[in-house]
């Protein structure tokens, strides 16, 4: 049985709790793993070795902090084919998508390679007589991210690249779930010429989840979970007077007009819907489409279409559409959600409740759902299920559409599928969710804009990646200079008296 431990101060370390975490092959349902839970006393000892390691990783200048990110994304592509099977075995995703996963990450390694440029200050000449102003952007020390089982690549590196380029150290509590991905990437970063110290991965459960709320040391605290999780962590954090941001659940809507190409709708609803199971907080899980006769239109195209998703574990390669999720627990809920649903009244268009896999009967394998005539009171509307399970919720106006995204207590991101420019832009214009696709399933930013929910997806005000994390990883300190006349001004041949 593998044992997995902690990355500390530039090596792998076993726990000393004694506690640890059975991480489950979620494609056989057998335990492949067990990860240590960490004490308080272990993350301290950690928080502890980043901060003597990060006044001098500080003091180095930002192009040769970012000269290591750069090698980094040559070691990142090296050894994607490892990082990807290691993210499937663990996770259950698909290659491809597990892949997708260490890219997205990669993608915002390489926007954190401008550093030098992203952390220049302001200067103004003769704010004043004499007087110049300008302001510098500086590291804060210690960082942390606690982050979430179904991206395990991709946060950790939308946290930890712009901590780490900013010259700050950066302790990494992953999901105990897959914490192997994790692990391999902060033994890349120190091959690419990191310090040891700078950073540092510490496995565990709440204990170590409270033991970075209340260490005194760290000055800024990243999540990425369920809202629950996100107020909680938000809450303490900020109480414990660090800088927070917590991205929490998702209900993500996705409103068809009368004019979409319904082939096209069909197409982005499966992928964006399906994909990785479900447990994506930027999957579609609401259809919406406007009048009887569009959801009529777009129910004919779906259905078959979800009938053919092609479910199986990651090692059936490329031929195959979406994994299993990634605990029997979560499955259960799905089931339970589903249940729910037929008994409120929702139509089950395509029923997955049967699905079987030969020779993975053990899995935790979900079959692929499709729900009609669903309504805001019910369950399965109200709340994230987090696998492969798309209600459609008719409308019979815009209007109504775009009230039911806008009323929902989530507001991750959403989506419009219309040929129509102006409503189109009506529709960016009003909605009150942080991202937004128009014609585009999965509206995730690239590495140079910023990712962000509005609402009960979103605590904090700044987003992650891109410019936002410079500015969340750095304090701004604003210098106003004078310098009295000095030796400019010649030789002095009288004695100096007092006036």
């Amino acid at each position: 049985m593998q044992e997995i431990g902690h990355h500390i101060n530039g090596a792998t370390v076993a726990g000393k709790s004694g506690r640890t975490s059975e991480v489950f092959n979620p494609a056989t349902g057998e335990v492949q793993a067990r990860v240590s839970l960490a004490t308080v006393d272990e993350m301290n000892e950690a928080v502890e070795i980043a901060a003597k390691a990060q006044p001098a990783w500080a003091a180095t200048n930002p192009q040769r902090r970012a000269r290591v990110l750069m090698k980094f994304v040559d070691l990142l592509n090296r050894d994607m084919d490892k990082l990807a099977e290691c993210l499937s075995r663990e996770h259950g995703k698909t290659l491809p998508d597990a892949a997708g996963d260490v890219v997205r990450g990669l993608e915002v390694v390489e926007y954190c390679i401008g550093a030098p440029q992203l952390l220049k200050g302001e200067y103004t000449d003769s704010a004043g007589p004499g007087i110049d102003m300008y302001s510098m952007r500086q590291a804060l020390g210690v960082t942390a991210g606690i982050t979430p089982f179904n991206f395990p690549a991709m946060i950790p590196m939308w946290m930890f690249a712009p901590a780490i380029a900013c010259g700050n150290a950066f302790i990494l509590k992953p999901s105990e779930r897959d914490p192997s991905v994790p692990m391999m990437l902060a033994a890349l970063l120190e091959e690419a010429g990191l310090p040891k110290g700078i950073l540092q991965v510490v496995n565990g459960d709440k204990e170590a989840v409270d033991a970075i709320l209340d260490n005194e040391t760290i000055q800024s605290i990243g999540f990425v979970g369920s809202t629950p999780i996100a107020e909680y962590i938000y809450s303490r954090g900020c109480a414990n007077g660090k800088r927070v941001q917590c991205f929490g659940g998702a209900k993500n809507h996705m409103i068809i007009m009368p004019d979409a190409d319904m082939d096209q709708a069909a197409d982005a609803l499966v992928g964006a819907g399906y994909g990785a199971a479900g447990e994506r907080c930027m999957a579609i899980s609401v259809a919406v489409p406007v009048g009887d006769d569009t959801a009529d239109r777009l129910i004919e195209k779906l259905a078959p279409r979800v009938e053919k998703l092609k479910v199986g574990p990651y090692t059936s390669g490329t031929d195959v559409d979406y994994g299993p999720v990634i605990t029997s627990q979560a499955a259960q809920k799905i089931a339970d959600l589903v249940e729910t649903g037929v008994s409120q009244g929702a139509k089950l268009v395509v029923d997955g409740r049967d699905f079987g896999l030969q020779g993975y009967e053990n899995g935790f394998f979900v079959g692929a759902h499709l729900f009609d005539n669903v309504t805001k009171d019910m369950d399965i509307y109200k709340q994230e299920i987090f696998g492969p399970v798309l209600s459609t919720v008719r409308a019979q106006s815009y209007e109504e559409a775009l009230s039911l995204a806008m009323d929902h207590e989530y507001g991750n991101g959403t989506a419009i599928f219309t040929r129509d420019g102006d409503t189109a832009r009506d529709f960016a214009n009003r909605i009150n969710i942080g991202m937004v696709g128009i014609n585009v399933p999965i509206p995730v930013p690239l590495a140079y804009h910023t990712f962000g929910g509005w609402k009960k997806s979103a605590f904090g005000d700044l987003n992650q990646h891109g410019p936002d994390a410079f500015k969340f990883y750095t304090r701004t300190k604003t210098v106003t200079s004078r310098w009295p006349s000095g030796i400019k001004e010649g030789g002095e041949f009288s004695i100096p008296i007092m006036e």
